[in-house]
């Protein structure tokens, strides 16, 4: 199986730790064409993003169908709990972290310059973001992970969007870190790092966005 997909995508990290976490091998080859705004790319994926799941030549695109394609098809090691609600709140973890915290996230970009920050907009920004944290702690479960004692699909969603925002949001906004105090946030976070595959992930993924940031800085700053 090969996955395309770049390094410093979330949802690329998704599909690699849920991977990790069910045992699957994936292969990760270039993205046909050298990039999925290619032609080349775009024949085999009309949607045109990553990360896509190449099997040996059907493609499965979208990292939450990748990652219910992986359950399916490798059910020894399961990445979903065995309850029926609490693989209901697994997946409910991934589906607000993808509608709720995601699309926050690139519109803070514009703002990275103080000197020319719209502060009403990212004030904005921030209560959605804030208004999704309280739905992920009202929603998790005792923990310490998403759900239970260990990682699933929720933590796989979830994990590399607040690697994310701690590496570009929060040390560059004056938006609260869910993860810092004492809230269920918190115990999740600290249960995500203490976990040996989670943080060499995320480790992997954070190293990832700051490359990407410093190869893209003046990019970044400058769009508006």
């Amino acid at each position: 199986m090969k996955l395309y997909g770049a390094a410093a995508s979330p949802y690329v990290t998704r599909v690699i730790m849920f991977a990790r976490l069910k045992g699957v091998e994936l292969q990760r080859p270039l993205v046909p064409g050298g990039n999925p705004r290619s032609d080349e790319f775009h024949t085999i994926n009309p949607i045109g993003k990553v990360p896509s799941l190449d099997l040996d030549g059907y493609i499965v695109p979208e990292s939450e169908v990748i990652c219910e394609y992986l359950e399916d098809a490798y059910p020894d090691v399961t990445g979903l709990p065995a309850d029926d609600r609490d693989r209901a709140t697994s997946r409910l973890v991934a589906r607000i972290t993808d509608l709720y915290i995601s699309p926050n996230f690139s519109p803070l970009m514009p703002h990275l310059n103080p000197a020319s920050r719209d502060q009403a907009e990212v004030d904005r920004i921030a209560a959605e973001l804030e208004k999704a944290f309280r739905a992920l702690a009202h929603y998790m479960g005792p923990g310490p992970f998403c759900v239970a004692s260990e990682p699933t699909l929720g933590d796989c969603a979830l994990g590399p969007y607040i690697k994310l925002l701690k590496n570009v949001v929060f040390s560059n906004f004056d938006i609260a870190d869910p993860t810092d105090g004492n809230g269920r946030l918190t115990t999740w976070w600290q249960a995500m790092e203490s976990h040996d595959m989670c943080r060499a992930s995320l480790d992997e993924y954070g190293a990832a966005v700051d490359l990407f940031m410093r190869e893209n800085a003046t990019t970044i700053t400058e769009h508006r």
